[in-house]
């Protein structure tokens, strides 16, 4: 029988319930879900952070509610912060790019960066993921004759980094470096990652430097990579700064890197716990690969929240939101949502495509860039995964990230036949 959490015992703010059981969690997003209206919660001070103690924000849990604010930009901004704290709005677009750009803006960096994603673009990238996911296969087997490692280092972040950097431009021998600032930006919370706001700020502007130093090399001397697709193109005349590329260029590694690493660690997990699922898939992958995918990310929601802000006087399904208020769209709450999902609790590979989960944000103009991308990602490598190491399992318990904005694994032990 599932717990049941009452509404005055649960505190998103609270780190405990971040750390705490995952059943509890659920339950407690289920309370929230079936509460009439939205719920206000209070913020706790980002410790050591020389920001002071935000006026708190309301909780959007159910899907419906979700989608409308992520499809209403005009009424809920992303130009105040994506992220529950508030920071200057440099620091923000520093960190976020433009996800935390409301239009002129936010559709000038789009409509450049996203040449680098056209059709054609993807199309070549698509070679490279088949050939990484095989490396990494032929890899594992030299590296590992006793058949077992940390499947979250060796399979699931692997792929992505080594697909994100190579995009990029990124020498092989950065790619560890990468890695390690990818982990330190969306480690906040955890002191195994970060261990002072100074230190997260110092590896930022690591990030960032060695970023704006790779975007003005590709200006100068373009190559066969997304970076100097990025850099050459115009729209109405304007070209990406280098400032922009720097803070895009977090935006894309940092996302394209933990995202896709975190649903692939979590579709594992969900196969090996449940055998009939990954009997299913791996017994017709043509057949259930596209909704296998879909099911994956909804079941693992990487990105836990994202926040906006009221711009005037509104309301979300009745309940009254004032202009200024903080919302923040709990995503795993969202695909969790039995208004919409027949059983959400159940992993499902052959789940219907319709209704949509929102693990790639809920439609808007901030839906997921590199969506198709990760989608193709998570495809190859579970179809790999079943032709060369079909009996590959999860063996240990995961160690969890500590965050409220990741649902992240750090480490997770598999064995394989």
């Amino acid at each position: 029988m599932s717990p049941t959490v009452a509404l005055d015992a649960i505190d998103l703010s609270d780190v405990e319930f971040w750390t705490g059981p995952r059943d509890i969690r659920e339950a407690a997003f289920r309370t929230l879900r079936d509460t009439p209206g939205l719920i206000h919660f209070e913020e706790r001070l980002i410790e050591d952070a020389p920001f002071p103690r935000g006026a708190g924000y309301l909780a959007v849990t159910r899907h419906a509610d979700i989608w409308s604010v992520s499809r209403n930009p005009a009424v809920f901004c992303s130009g105040q912060g994506s992220n529950i704290g508030d920071l200057p709005q440099e620091m923000n677009e520093f960190f976020g790019s433009m996800i935390n750009m409301d239009d002129p803006k936010h559709y000038r960096l789009r409509s450049i960066v996203s040449k680098g994603f056209t059709p054609k673009e993807v199309s070549r990238v698509e070679r490279v993921v088949v050939a990484k996911a095989t490396q990494i296969i032929d890899r594992l087997d030299a590296a590992f004759p006793d058949q077992t490692c940390d499947f979250v280092e060796h399979v699931a972040a692997a792929l992505p980094l080594e697909i994100i950097c190579d995009m990029m431009g990124i020498p092989p021998e950065d790619y560890a470096q990468v890695l390690a600032w990818t982990n330190t930006i969306l480690g906040v919370g955890d002191p195994e990652y970060v261990t002072s706001y100074e230190d997260l700020m110092s590896q930022s502007l690591e990030m960032f430097m060695y970023a704006q130093a790779l975007g003005e090399d590709r200006r100068a001397n373009p190559r066969d990579d997304i970076t100097s697709v990025m850099m050459a193109a115009e729209v109405d005349g304007e070209q990406l700064s280098p400032q922009e590329f720097g803070s895009f260029f977090i935006l894309l590694v940092v996302a394209g890197n933990e995202t896709t690493r975190t649903a692939i660690s979590h579709g594992m997990k969900a196969l090996t716990d449940h055998a009939d699922q990954r009997e299913l898939l791996y017994g017709d992958f043509d057949t259930h690969s596209r909704t296998a995918v879909e099911e994956i990310v909804r079941y693992a929601t990487p990105v836990i929240h994202f926040r906006r802000t009221a711009t005037e006087d509104t309301d979300i399904d009745g309940h009254p939101v004032p202009a200024g208020t903080k919302v923040v769209m709990f995503y795993n709450s969202g695909n969790r949502d039995e208004r919409v999902f027949d059983d959400p609790y159940r992993f499902d590979v052959a789940r219907p495509l319709q209704p949509a989960h929102v693990g790639f944000g809920a439609g808007g103009p901030h839906f997921c860039l590199g969506a198709n991308l990760a989608r193709r990602e998570i495809a190859v490598m579970f179809d790999m995964l079943r032709r060369r190491l079909p009996k590959m399992r999860i063996v240990g318990e995961p160690a969890y990230l500590q965050s409220n904005f990741i649902n992240g694994i750090k480490r997770m032990q598999c064995a394989w036949d």
